[in-house]
């Protein structure tokens, strides 16, 4: 083999050996991993919002005809089309929806969660979609009128909520259940006084319970309510909020609202999204 021959045939063989290189370097790119091209929001099925969300709990979130809908559920919606992205919601209980976001069995928690200190430990939240209010529900013909008289008395909460979170800070003793359905019949049953919820829960439970429940009070909960994201997952979190951002600036979110919760009054200052 002459000189020339041989040189060639070494140029040839580090051009391989750094094309093979530069290919294992992009390997995870090209991948439906984390981050890759085919995947850069890193969901748990490319293309798919999957999310975790309620079906007893409306009008925020819940079931009907075997669809899942309520304002958050439809404002996802709206805001995962602007992304290009399906959305499959799954039901489960708000106790463990945290943990199944952060452990990334869900893309997203979907169920007027409440931003807290605490819960950011666990999860990373969007800008701030909606507001609440905690309400008290009692049954019909109960003394109880307010949340200053609810010392000493049985009152339901739905474990690992804001109301929840409420009545331990108040120095109350609650009986902590699953889910709304069961809050709701503690009242029924005698053996809860009062239920703390989501006011507008509260609120559209007591409506339709025929004069057996009725929500007595409410006052205004400390921050605002936003979707949920595995720790770390800053493209989907900025993704969403991009997608937020657009459907409040062309009146999908001021129509769901209206829909959802008409005649609600609005805590002065409150603005969705980015505010930009």
């Amino acid at each position: 083999m002459s000189r020339r021959t041989t040189a060639l045939a070494a140029a040839a063989a580090a051009v391989a050996l750094i094309a093979s290189l530069a290919g294992c370097a992009s390997g995870p790119a090209s991948s439906s991993g984390s981050g890759s091209s085919a995947n850069p929001y890193g969901l748990v099925q490319p293309g798919v919002l999957r999310t975790g969300t309620l079906t007893d709990a409306p009008p925020n979130v819940y079931l009907k005809d075997n669809k899942f809908t309520g304002f958050d559920n439809d404002l996802l919606a709206a805001v995962a089309k602007k992304l290009d992205l399906k959305v499959e919601f799954v039901g489960t209980e708000f106790s463990s929806l945290l943990a199944q976001v952060k452990t990334k069995k869900f893309d997203v928690g979907s169920s007027s969660i409440t931003i807290t200190d605490a819960r950011k430990k666990t999860v990373d939240f969007t800008n701030k979609y909606d507001f609440g209010y905690i309400g008290l529900d009692v049954p019909a013909g109960s003394a109880i009128t307010s949340f200053d008289q609810l010392k000493g008395k049985r009152v339901a909460v739905v474990q690992g909520t804001v109301q929840d979170d409420y009545a331990t800070h108040e120095g109350l003793d609650p009986v902590r259940v699953p889910d709304y359905n069961t809050a709701l019949n503690q009242l029924r049953s005698g053996t809860a006084d009062a239920w703390i919820s989501p006011a507008e829960i509260g609120e559209k439970t007591a409506s339709e319970s025929n004069g057996k429940v009725v929500a007595v009070a409410k006052k205004l909960s400390e921050n605002g309510m936003a979707f949920a994201v595995a720790p770390g997952n800053d493209k989907l979190r900025e993704a969403l909020n991009k997608g937020l951002d657009e459907v409040i600036a062309d009146g999908t979110w001021k129509k769901l609202v209206e829909q959802y919760y008409p005649g609600r009054e609005v805590p002065d200052g409150f603005v969705p999204g980015s505010g930009k």
